[in-house]
């Protein structure tokens, strides 16, 4: 171990170690390149000071250069010793700023605890070769405090040539946040190119898992990676054998294959979650365009996972110029057409269809950068599958003119376009964004979308021009309509926020107030409060009693499709407004806004801006009062807290899925998404047709031997339920506002600007 030198007195409040041999020579530097490459690995830390009444931290780091957040680790809960364990890739034009490395107590609810900061300077590190350093947390208040360590990996790396070359190879990263909506230049390992192939994973069942709660049981739930890809299972509640037949699909980059790591935790409500082992696949050695059963026994814990795993040869997904593309050319259209066509629907069920996007330019846009410019480029997603265009530098009317072609799975997936100003060294910045369902799309139709706020909820400054084409076979999108949608990739954790709270409640009140206004027209007809409607009400209830038939049941429910359809083709549209849903998401996008505001660093401060050094002063003191009050009746504080949160997270998501499926069936039988309206009348004509002409008894024997030999003749199918697989396809009225396209305005006034574009 030798000390690595400290180039100012200032610097000496930091202690670095770097291992590696004592006698190491010094590299000669070679002369100062345009750019430099620094790659570190936060690995864990150690012995890190206590911020929390129970006795422990949820630590998070962050690294800063020149006074900017360039990385932001995940949370630690409960725990002094972290791994972390992340990767972050930066390009940096000199090494004269030092990385500055600040660790956090996440606190819900409150301030976020100080726990300690350290430098390291870039210079005295020698080029081209990957160091291990120490870095020694200290409080510059209290500099003789010791408040742990941090274990970094360090790697600098001259780049030379053209800068925006680096710049692109390097931005090809990119993370999604609910808080930032951004990309970071992490994960560096992520290829800038197309996948090779599709892994699908059947998460079917866990055998004789380790007990890890008080009762003997365990609630067990899955985590799934795949380099940048992560998925997490459903968690099932007390039991050691769970079922859960779920699917997930990972994009192969690697033809020789790759690994999924697999690890298995135990869910615990206001505390942190049990760990109970773990599993890896190795997809080399694995066989193509077959399914294989796995039965893997579980590392550093107890039982077994059952798996089945399919590799896949890639779709029709690809990248090209404005020149080049499939669509234009009349006989390979002809071919995508046959492909598609009804005499072909049985083919391949998995293969909906393909959607062609052509990035052109925008206009407008919003400047990002203290020039007055933005350096833009574009992300397009289609439910998992994401690509990008290049940069334009400096320019805010870019024109990128690229095609991207998609595959299509799920034909009521939603095309999300998004805009982003690069940034070398910190995270990009979000320009706007659009959310098209594909069901919505003109084909061939050139068309402006005013791009949107992060939430999708108000406008943004600029307009993006898009060109977008889609094929499906209909017989094929209306059998994919019956099965489970496609999980996304995993986010953030869901987070309480007032505004989703009250804009859930105000949505399940609408649903509630609605069958209660139903059930008062109804008890009006037996109290004559209108002669006439009574004596209609009763007449058609002696009617119907009197000739009632089961197969009424589904045609009853045609009737009120039938006639608004009628209404809608008349023009009368009855569709509801969701105004009071838009006017509820506007707000609370402005919420968002606000807190994505990051303050701005002052002249005087070396990397640092007043209020770092204020919270640094208030956590000094808050750690000293923590030592002073921590008692044995405030231990559980935090706990409880913590399981307040759990349950508003809850309580909010129930909200939510309640008014969701009210909203969902509302916009069934309003014609909110005609091609699902005309799947339910083609659904239940077939139905009325089988209960009028099937007597019940045998649907129901059909039925029953259906479900009793389900699992003989295929034990690991995924169990699902067909109508919940249709609903969730129909979008709810907060979907609704956030397809909804935006009226051009080429001159919104500087107000609503302002509003709608905060920083």
């Amino acid at each position: 171990m030798f000390a690595l030198p400290l180039s100012a007195a200032g610097r000496s409040l930091t202690g670095i170690n770097i291992v590696g041999p004592s006698n190491a020579e010094p590299t000669p530097r070679p002369p100062s390149p345009a750019m430099y490459q620094l790659d570190i690995v936060l690995k864990k830390g150690n012995n890190l000071a206590i911020r929390d009444r129970t006795g422990t931290s949820d630590p998070y780091v962050k690294f800063k250069i020149a006074g900017k957040e360039v990385f932001r680790s995940k949370t630690i809960h409960k725990n002094l010793n972290p791994v972390w364990d992340e990767r972050v890739s930066l390009l940096v034009e000199t090494l004269r700023d030092p990385l500055y490395v600040k660790v956090f107590d996440y606190d819900f609810g409150f301030q976020d605890d100080f726990m300690g900061s350290a430098y390291l300077h870039l210079e005295s590190l020698e080029h081209q070769r990957t160091l291990d350093v120490t870095l020694d947390l200290k409080d510059p208040q209290y500099p003789e405090n010791n408040l742990g360590s941090l274990d970094l990996a360090v790697t600098v790396s001259p780049k030379e040539g053209d800068v925006k070359d680096a710049t692109m190879l390097l931005r090809r990263n990119w993370k999604r946040s609910s808080k930032y909506q951004s990309m970071r230049l992490s994960d560096v390992h992520r290829k800038a190119q197309l996948w090779r192939g599709i892994v699908s994973i059947s998460l079917i069942e866990g055998r004789s898992l380790q007990p890890m709660d008080n009762n003997g049981l365990s609630d067990p739930y899955v985590k799934f990676r795949m380099g940048h890809q992560k998925y997490k299972s459903k968690t099932i509640p007390k039991t050691l054998n769970p079922q859960w037949r779920e699917q997930f699909d990972f994009h192969l980059y690697d033809e020789q294959g790759g690994f999924v790591d697999i690890t298995v935790w135990d869910k615990d409500a206001g505390k942190k979650d049990d760990f109970m082992g773990r599993c890896t696949i190795d997809l080399s050695l694995l066989s193509k365009e077959h399914t294989h059963k796995l039965d893997l026994p579980l590392e550093e814990g107890e039982g077994v996972l059952v798996l089945l795993v399919t590799l896949t040869a890639s779709a029709a997904v690809s990248i090209s110029d404005l020149s080049i593309n499939m669509l234009d050319d009349p006989h390979e259209r002809h071919q995508i057409m046959q492909r598609y066509s009804v005499w072909r629907s049985l083919h391949n069920l998995k293969d909906v269809g393909v959607v062609q996007v052509k990035v052109i330019r925008a206009e407008g846009l919003m400047a990002a950068d203290v020039t007055g410019k933005s350096d833009p480029f574009c992300v397009v997603e289609l439910s998992n599958d994401r690509l990008q265009t290049h940069t334009v530098y400096k320019n805010l009317n870019p024109e990128w003119n690229k095609v991207f072609t998609f595959n299509v799975k799920d034909i009521h997936s939603v095309l999300e376009v998004t805009v982003y100003d690069e940034d070398r060294d910190r995270s990009a910045d979000f320009l706007g964004k659009v959310a098209i369902p594909l069901l919505n799309i003109q084909n061939g139709e050139r068309k402006a979308y005013a791009l949107k706020s992060k939430e999708l909820t108000g406008p943004t400054k600029g307009v993006i021009f898009l060109e977008i084409d889609v094929i499906f076979n209909a017989v094929k999108a209306g059998l994919r309509t019956l099965i489970p949608i496609e999980q996304k990739y995993i986010e953030e954790e869901p987070r309480v926020s007032k505004q989703l709270l009250l804009r859930n409640f105000n949505r399940v009140r609408r649903c509630i107030m609605f069958l209660i206004n139903t059930g008062c027209y109804i008890n009006s007809c037996f109290e004559w409060d209108s002669p006439q409607r009574s004596i209609c009400a009763f007449v058609l209830f002696v009617i119907v009693v009197w000739n009632f038939e089961l197969y009424m049941i589904p045609l009853a429910l045609l009737l009120p499709l039938a006639w608004n359809y009628i209404l809608i083709a008349s023009g009368k549209d009855t569709r509801q407004d969701v105004q009071a849903v838009e006017d509820l998401l506007e707000d609370e996008d402005e919420d968002y806004d606000k807190d994505d505001k990051d303050p701005k660093p002052g002249p005087w401060e070396d990397s640092r801006d007043k209020n770092h050094i204020l919270e640094d002063m208030l956590a000094s003191w808050h750690f000293e009062w923590i030592r002073a009050m921590v008692d044995s009746e405030r231990k559980g504080f935090m706990n409880k807290l913590y399981a307040i949160q759990d349950v508003c997270i809850s309580v909010q998501n129930a909200l939510d899925e309640v008014a969701s499926y009210g909203e969902r069936i509302k916009n069934t039988f309003n014609w909110t998404v005609p091609f699902l309206s005309w799947l339910a009348i083609v659904a239940l004509g077939l139905a009325t047709t089988i209960i009028y002409f099937i007597p019940l008894r045998y649907i129901v024997l059909a039925w029953g031997v259906n479900k009793f030999t389900k699992k003989l003749r295929d034990p690991y199918t995924i169990d699902n339920n067909e109508l919940l697989d249709f609903l969730s396809r129909v979008p709810s009225d907060v979907q609704v506002v956030q397809y909804r396209e935006l009226k051009l305005d080429p001159n919104p006034s500087p107000n609503k600007r302002k509003k709608n574009n905060p920083g």
